[in-house]
This record gives structure tokens, C-alpha cells and sequence, in this order.
């Protein structure tokens, strides 16, 4: 059994431990309460947009087509993907990055193998994955978690929007942790590139008159919808990491509280055993006197 020195520096060294991530989880909490409350109102602000858009879109001339939404084949892809800057967030950041590279080989092999994956990685976990995988990584962010804001989201589409009407690329994909509560999140790909128009549960057609033309309002509308598209997604990556980290620091917090117990249960009875074994000896040493 354990010394007692040693069981009181565990559980002196536990305790330290439970300190941080009982500290960790409350700032986790209160950073989830803001950041899930930016995703549920920018949400249904996305759904309306691309309703509208929709809506719009069908009184559009057949000819009539975006430069965002010309398919074709697909030979150089870009993939956005999106961790956290930091661990400790349980396996927020390694199922992301499994469910990207299972993407990537499961859809794009041939291109896999020509060298024509490559990677925009956003949070500090994601680059250094990619980076050991040795993919290509055109670019890469770090800040944006630090000031995640519409802004700072449009500066980095913006590029990834252009380079596509340029051919730099035929199709961009999104993988990121969408958030669905504090303890749950849901790894999602979504295609960002070339565009669609999908109207959603809450869409109808009627007849407008339109001021200007309906092709430029909607040539107007759908770069702003994929900006807010992809600035949803930075929002749903950041709420979804503060759900999991806060879930991991109180599930850690919980095995510490356990783990004292235990070492201070363990600590009485090696206390017990010793304080028993030394009058033991002053019996037998105060028989042997008698003697």
C-alpha cells in the first residue's frame, strides 16, 4: 500500500486538478450560452434567405444562369475544414477530422490520388492534422474564433468564392461539428460550392414586380446567402466545441470528485493500518518490560 505522504500528494494534486476544470466547464458554459444563442437566431435568418432566394429564383429566365452555380467536372477540390484552436474538448476535434478524411477518400478519390484535395483549415487542431496527413494547405486561420463576426467569415469566402468562377477549383465542401445541444454534436458535410437553390419547408411562389431586373436581384442575393451560409457554419463549429468542451470538463470534474473519495478512503485506512500496527508495538513493547 501506498505511503501516507504519497496519497496526501495525489489527493492535494487531484484537488488542483478538479480546481481547473470546474473553472474550465463555467467558462465553457458561459462562452456556450452566447455562442448558441448567435447560431439559433442566425439560423432561422439562413432558412428565410434562402427561401426568398428561392422564391425569386423561379421567375428567372431558364437561360439564366450564376457563375456560383455552373457544375462541372469535378477534377481540383477544395475542402473547409473547421476544428478549434485548442484540446480538452473531448473528441470534438479528431471525429471531425476522421469524418473529413473519410470524406475525401470515400468521394474524391482519383482526385486524391492526382494531388487535387486541397485544404483550407480553420482552428489551430485542424492545421496541424492536415498538416501530418500532408495535404496541401492553401490557407489557414487561427483568429477567426477570436473574433468571430459576419466580417471576418466574408473574408475568407470571399477568396474561396472567386477562386472558383476563376477554375481554380470545381467544388468546396464544408466539414465542420453542426450544434445540437450542450452534450450532442453532428459532424456535417456540406457543399458550399458550385451553388444551389433549394427552397426550404416555408416557401411559395407568387408573381412580384421586380425593381431591377430579377436576374440581378438574385445575382445580388447569392453571394450574400453563401456568406451567411458559410458564417452559420463558423457559428455552429464554435457553439458546437464549447458544448463539448463544457461536457468534457464536468464529466473530468466528476471523475476527480471520485477519485478523491477513493484516495481518502484508501488514505483512512492506510492511517488506520498504522496507528493499529504502533500500538500493537507499544503493547508488545510494554509486555516485553513486564517480563
Amino acid at each position: 500500500m501506498a505511503g501516507l505522504k504519497d496519497i496526501r500528494n495525489r489527493i492535494s494534486s487531484v484537488k488542483s486538478t478538479k480546481q481547473i476544470t470546474s473553472a474550465m466547464k463555467m467558462v465553457a458554459a458561459a462562452k456556450l450560452k452566447k455562442a448558441q444563442d448567435r447560431v439559433l437566431q442566425i439560423r432561422p435568418y439562413a432558412d428565410k434567405m434562402r427561401d426568398v432566394l428561392a422564391e425569386v429564383s423561379s421567375s428567372l429566365d431558364k437561360n439564366h444562369a450564376s457563375c456560383y452555380g455552373e457544375v462541372r467536372k469535378v477534377e481540383k477540390v477544395l475542402v473547409v475544414l473547421m476544428a478549434s484552436n485548442r484540446g480538452l474538448c473531448g473528441g470534438f476535434n479528431s471525429n471531425i477530422c476522421k469524418k473529413a478524411m473519410a470524406h475525401v477518400k470515400e468521394n474524391y478519390p482519383a482526385q486524391l490520388e492526382k494531388g487535387n484535395v486541397k485544404f483550407i483549415c480553420l482552428g489551430k487542431k485542424a492545421y496541424d492534422f492536415i498538416l501530418k496527413q500532408k495535404f496541401e494547405i492553401v490557407a489557414h486561420s487561427e483568429e477567426i474564433f477570436d473574433k468571430l463576426n459576419f466580417a471576418t467569415a466574408a473574408e475568407i469566402a470571399e477568396p474561396i468564392m472567386k477562386d472558383f468562377v476563376d477554375g481554380k477549383y470545381d467544388k468546396v465542401d464544408l466539414i465542420y461539428n453542426s450544434f445540437k445541444n450542450a452534450a450532442s454534436q453532428e459532424q456535417k458535410v456540406e457543399p458550399f460550392l458550385p451553388f444551389t437553390i433549394e427552397a426550404g419547408e416555408g416557401a411559395k411562389k407568387s408573381d412580384y414586380i421586380f425593381e431591377p431586373t430579377v436576374d440581378k436581384i438574385v445575382d445580388d442575393m447569392i453571394p450574400k446567402s453563401m456568406k451567411i451560409q458559410f458564417f452559420k457554419s463558423v457559428l455552429d463549429s464554435f457553439a458546437a466545441e464549447q458544448g463539448a468542451r463544457m461536457t468534457a470538463m464536468h464529466q473530468a470534474t466528476d471523475n476527480a470528485t471520485e477519485l478523491i473519495k477513493t484516495l481518502t478512503l484508501m488514505y483512512n485506512k492506510a492511517r488506520q493500518a498504522a496507528i493499529t500496527n504502533e500500538l500493537s508495538e507499544i503493547t508488545s513493547g510494554a509486555e516485553a518490560l513486564k517480563g
